[in-house]
């Protein structure tokens, strides 16, 4: 089934301790669990800036449903098992990554992403809806918000699927007691990519093309897109012919005439209802001087391509620890 350019989105739609029935504290049972709880409770009620007002959130949720990209999987870094969520990047299971593997005692139902049943959600009886990675509808958070309960959707000015990572982790953070929690996987991440860029001085200034293969055909990410935000951490460029084509998309496509543009110092190409073996007999693109010199980074590992598609905190960091090498590999 070919999916809708959705499916690249952001960061690539256009490009919940023990499971006392589904509850969502962390299944800790050491004698620090009760003082942490009741530290987070204690923050409550907190109020979310969004797109569609300011949204309350009472009191400490315990039935989490999380539809948003990635919102289920920011809920499991930060210690909450959601009773549903929504399986963005078709994983199955759980709906989660290899980063988050093992984190559900108990796995949560598994929601519509573009379409809602809302009869399912309803059915979950839940006291908190993340969708802060979405649509950013209104007629969706209408929808959504008829059921009486605090949705956290979009953030305040944001736009469609565009939301970054650290305001994800923010906004979820704080709708779930956890800001002390989301401060720190913030703080580790960022880290994290300073010493990937320290370890390596070479990407420092280097040109980088994000370029994608998908169904339809050829494409590239421009800056605001999580993947280019994640290159340019490391010290990277995004490269300037592309980024001239920015309009109000994260993602340009480009025909077999616009090609050469994925020239740059190291040309990274994800792979979207496509194949290696589709890219690497494609006369044209294997012609673009990076390309046919070698500098070249193909993202064919699922788990790799999923962990940038995720933008969340956790995919991330795997992808910090799985790409760097890649990339250093291809500048030579």
């Amino acid at each position: 089934m070919r999916l809708p350019l959705g499916r690249l989105l952001p960061v690539a739609i256009l490009s919940a301790a023990v499971a006392l029935a589904g509850c969502s504290t962390t299944g800790t049972e050491d004698s620090s669990e009760p003082a942490a709880t009741s530290s987070a409770a204690a923050q409550f009620p907190v109020t979310i800036p969004t797109a569609f007002g300011d949204i309350t959130v009472p009191k400490q949720p315990s039935r989490v449903v999380a539809l948003g990209w990635s919102d289920a999987d920011v809920a499991l870094s930060l210690g909450v098992q959601p009773v549903g969520a929504s399986d963005w990047l078709a994983f199955g299971g759980d709906g989660q990554g290899p980063w988050n593997a093992g984190k559900y005692t108990t796995a949560p139902t598994i929601l519509g992403t573009l379409e809602l049943d809302m009869e399912k959600v309803a059915a979950l009886k839940p006291d908190l809806i993340l969708d802060t990675r979405s649509s950013g509808e209104k007629a969706r958070y209408d929808q959504l918000a008829k059921l009486g309960v605090p949705v956290v959707d979009v953030p305040k000015g944001g736009e469609m699927y565009l939301t970054s990572w650290e305001q994800q982790l923010d906004m979820i953070g704080k709708a779930l007691g956890k800001q002390t929690e989301a401060a720190k996987l913030k703080t580790d991440l960022d880290a994290k990519f300073t010493a990937a860029a320290q370890a390596n001085p070479s990407f420092s200034g280097k040109t980088v093309s994000a370029i994608a293969r998908t169904g339809d055909g050829w494409g590239a990410y421009v800056t605001g897109d999580g993947r280019v935000d994640f290159l340019q951490k490391l010290g990277l460029k995004n490269a300037p012919k592309i980024e001239a084509l920015k309009k109000d998309s994260f993602y340009i496509p480009l025909s077999n005439e616009q090609l050469d543009l994925a020239d740059a110092n190291v040309t990274v190409v994800f792979l979207i209802q496509a194949t290696l073996d589709q890219v690497k007999s494609d006369k044209i693109f294997q012609a673009v001087p990076s390309v046919k010199a070698g500098h070249v980074a193909y993202m064919d590992d699922k788990d790799i391509s999923n962990a940038f598609s995720s933008s969340s905190v956790a995919g991330l960091s795997y992808a910090v620890d799985k790409v760097t090498p890649l990339l250093a590999s291809a500048l030579g």
